[in-house]
Order: C-alpha cells, then sequence, then structure tokens
C-alpha cells in the first residue's frame, strides 16, 4: 500500500513558529508519532511526505530512509494542491493509496491496515468517528436553523484510501471546474462516487491547537520508548 502524508502545516493556529509537525510532544515530534504508525503498519510499503520546500530539510533529518522507504515531495500552496502534487509522484504501479495528516500523529498502525484492506477490493473509504454533540446548523445571523440527528453524522479524519485511477480522474475534475474541498472524499461525494466510512474512534484527533498538544501529550506519553 502507498501512503502520501500531508505535511505542509504551518503553526499559525497553534501560536508556534514552525511548522506544527515539527513540535515535540512526548518526546518525539508530532510527524515522528505519525510516521511511527506507518512504520508500524503491516500493510504500508511505501510513504512520500507532501511539504513546503523550506521545510524539507527539517522534515527529513527525523527519519531514515536507508530503514523505510519515505520519499520527499514539494507541496503546492493548497492541501489541495500538494495531494495533486503527491499523486503525481506515485510509482507508475500504485494501484490503491492512502492519504493522511501528518498531525494526526494519534492514528493506530491497524487503522491503516484495516482501510488498506478494503481500498485493496477497490473501494473508497475514509476514517471517521461518530459525531456525540448535538450539532446545530445556524445562518448568517447566527440563528439555528436546523439540529440534525446525530446518527446521521459523522466527523471526518485520515487516513483516506482511493484507488488512484478513480481519485487522480476526481482531481482532474476539481481542477477543469474549480472545485476546492477540504478532503479528497468530498471530491468523491461531488462525483457520485460511493465513499466508506472506517470508524477509527474519537482518539484519532488532528494537532492544530495548545490543546490538543496537551492531549496527544496525555495519550502518547504510555507509548514512549
Amino acid at each position: 500500500m502507498h501512503l502520501l502524508i500531508a505535511a505542509a502545516g504551518s503553526g499559525s493556529r497553534m501560536g508556534a513558529d514552525k511548522n506544527k509537525l515539527l513540535l515535540k510532544v512526548a518526546g518525539k515530534t508530532v510527524l515522528e508519532w505519525t510516521l511511527k504508525a506507518a512504520f508500524d503498519s503491516k500493510k504500508i510499503t511505501w510513504i512520500g511526505i507532501i511539504g513546503q520546500p523550506k521545510d524539507k530539510n527539517s522534515i527529513c533529518s527525523i527519519f531514515d530512509d536507508t530503514v523505510n522507504s519515505v520519499q520527499w515531495i514539494n507541496g503546492g500552496s493548497t492541501r489541495q494542491q500538494s495531494v495533486q502534487l503527491g499523486l503525481a509522484a506515485l510509482p507508475m504501479d500504485a494501484e490503491s493509496v492512502l492519504i493522511h495528516d501528518g498531525a494526526r500523529c494519534l492514528v493506530k498502525s491497524f487503522v491503516f491496515d484495516e482501510i488498506s484492506k478494503i481500498v485493496s477490493k477497490g473501494q473508497a473509504v475514509i476514517a471517521a468517528s461518530q459525531v456525540t454533540d448535538t450539532i446545530k446548523k445556524v445562518d448568517k445571523d447566527g440563528e439555528i436553523i436546523e439540529s440534525p440527528p446525530r446518527s446521521d453524522l459523522w466527523s471526518a479524519q485520515t487516513p483516506q484510501g482511493f484507488p488512484v485511477n478513480k481519485l487522480k480522474h476526481a482531481h482532474s475534475e476539481a481542477i477543469a471546474k474549480g472545485w476546492n474541498v477540504t478532503d479528497d472524499a468530498s471530491l468523491f461525494e461531488r462525483l457520485g462516487l460511493p465513499v466508506k466510512i472506517y470508524d477509527a474512534g474519537p482518539s484519532n484527533i488532528k494537532v492544530t491547537t495548545p490543546f490538543d498538544l496537551v492531549i496527544a501529550e496525555s495519550l502518547l506519553s504510555n507509548l514512549k520508548g
């Protein structure tokens, strides 16, 4: 299985002066924890890290590509553009691919494996967790319009897995039609292509704010070593 890790995040919402993936949590950088889960996966055989050129030296210094097959890929100005560049850099024989946010450092290796199994059957699938809060849809004036039933709502996560040819086609359509989306599953939705849900649980959070770092520190501290 081929894995693309989106690693071009900034530290703006974190209040940091560098890429948040280079921040330390429980003794390792955020990206090191993400890579550890990927390296522990039984299915992943190739990893591409998509990032900004200014971060290349710092990011490449934290992994040893003589032990694991890891390739650096220069990203674009948006996540969508970065994934497009990542897809173009895949080996020619890649049939399936997982897209994962480097900031989801709490991901478990078995999640990569389980999603890989589903994708290998030709299906698109994303990690997600069922919403537990009551969600309110509001109008532009901040007034509640409706409260969708929680049973129908899931919070999208990564990894997200797709057949390579279909995902490349979806990105080509996005370029042609000017679509801007926040995850790759949204492209499949716009094209009417089915995407399955894999329940990865609520702990697979994306480290975005200082509070997220506190949570990650607590959960990862037991995994040191």
